[in-house]
């Protein structure tokens, strides 16, 4: 039986995943800060019976992540990493704080960091493993009022396109999972790295990144839409780096090479929303009204 770790499964994707693997034949070990979220894991593979071992792994803590990937190699080498244990937040730049961001790119990016330098190895020897980063849509495209977020993202995305470069005649698949807007917890997880002042000079555009995930609410994504695409990822014998998952990722992946970056640094004007919205739409094909 082949084995999979995911990281951040207490809830949303990584739980998700989790299960997904698992009903795929994965024996899956889920890695997770607090053990007193384990529960919902638990009941959802017990009630299916699932290989799922749940293991305590903090991605920021180096001492975590080593004990954590030695527990699990003695049960043999890792063959899937899925690096999805993360933070969000949404504030402007002026106003987010140095600890903020810097905690950001300390979960989002060295987080998984961490844990690919404790299988790489392995893999490396074997001539084989896959490497997932579930990365976001906001990682393809430069997103205000989510500096912090978007640029830990961006950083994730490089290391993935690079490290799949570095590791390719080695037999190691790497990929980049990009999620829109999707239907979990993390926006209430992220409470206190966000940041909406209606009387700052950033309102409007806090206001339109509000709109966005508006609009990708109403869509409704459900977390196992993103691991149904990890699993493709993984098992397609035709290889892709970039996996978005949601209209919006995917018009945000589709604007990379279509939308000049002038022309969306110019929608940073102050514009009335029916303007905005037709530019939006134009560009990245989202309705946000």
């Amino acid at each position: 039986m082949q084995i999979a770790v995911v990281t951040g499964t207490s809830s949303g994707i990584g739980l998700a995943t989790s299960l997904h693997l698992a009903r795929e034949g994965y024996r899956v070990f889920a890695g997770m800060r607090n053990l007193a979220k384990a529960e919902a894991l638990q009941s959802a593979a017990a009630a299916e019976n699932l290989h799922v071992e749940i293991v305590e792994l903090d991605i920021c803590d180096s001492a975590s992540v080593e004990a954590a990937f030695a527990k699990i190699q003695e049960a043999g080498p890792v063959d899937v990493l899925v690096n999805n244990a993360g933070i969000g937040g949404a504030a402007p730049l002026e106003l987010i704080s140095e600890a903020d961001h810097k905690q950001m790119f300390e979960t989002n990016y060295f987080g998984a960091v961490r844990c690919v330098q404790a299988v790489l190895p392995t893999m490396r020897e074997r001539g084989q493993g896959c490497i997932v980063n579930i990365s976001s849509a906001v990682g393809l495209q430069a997103t205000p009022n989510q500096i912090a977020y978007s640029a830990s993202k961006w950083a994730l995305e490089c290391l993935g396109e690079a490290l799949a470069h570095e590791v390719y005649r080695f037999g190691v698949r790497v990929v980049n999972i990009e999620p829109g807007v999707i239907m979990t917890n993390i926006f209430e997880n992220s409470a206190e790295q966000t940041v909406y002042d209606k009387h700052s000079p950033y309102q409007p555009i806090m206001r339109r990144n509000g709109k966005l995930y508006a609009a990708g609410f109403k869509r409704g994504v459900p977390p196992e839409r993103v691991a149904e695409t990890v699993y493709q990822a993984i098992s397609t014998p035709d290889y892709r780096l970039r996996w978005p998952v949601g209209a919006d990722a995917e018009g945000f992946m589709a604007a990379r090479h279509l939308v000049a970056a002038e022309d969306w640094v110019r929608m940073g004007d102050d514009m009335g929303d029916e303007e905005y919205n037709a530019r939006f739409k134009a560009y990245f094909g989202v309705d946000l009204t």
